[in-house]
């Protein structure tokens, strides 16, 4: 799939001015995890994520941010690569970044530049660098 670029949740919004301007403590989520949707699950987190045929969310590792040009900038590090459809998953219009497994909470989220059919006996693949946050 085509890269992505990220936008934040209002959970993570509410969660870092709460944590930086309010002496609110934040646990940060040990693991994070791409979750694909076939609707925009919006800053509310109310889209549709794929679900059934063999589908799981899977885990992602950022790289350390860049700064430039007042842009703090990360990618994920590796390959990420869902297991194949057993059915049909529908049309892959957007991603988001998940603090869980199943459940959790959803940070980031965005539409995916070219939304994709996953049929049975196909795959969702997102190759390194292409999944990118930035903030500034």
């Amino acid at each position: 799939m085509a890269e992505v670029a990220l936008s934040k949740s209002n959970y993570w919004k509410t969660a870092a001015i709460n944590a930086a301007l309010r002496g609110q403590n934040f646990t940060a989520p040990t693991a994070l995890y791409v979750a694909l949707y076939t609707s925009n699950p919006t800053a509310a987190d109310t889209g549709q994520e794929v679900s059934g045929g063999g589908y799981a969310r899977q885990a992602i590792t950022f790289s350390a941010p860049t700064l430039a040009a007042d842009q703090a900038k990360t990618s994920n590090t590796a390959d990420i690569n869902f297991p194949v459809a057993t059915a049909d998953w529908g049309t892959v219009t957007h991603i988001g970044i998940r603090s869980a497994a199943t459940g959790g909470n959803l940070l980031y989220h965005g539409p995916v530049n070219s939304p994709r059919t996953i049929l049975a006996n196909d795959r969702a693949r997102f190759l390194t660098g292409s999944i990118q946050v930035s903030e500034g």
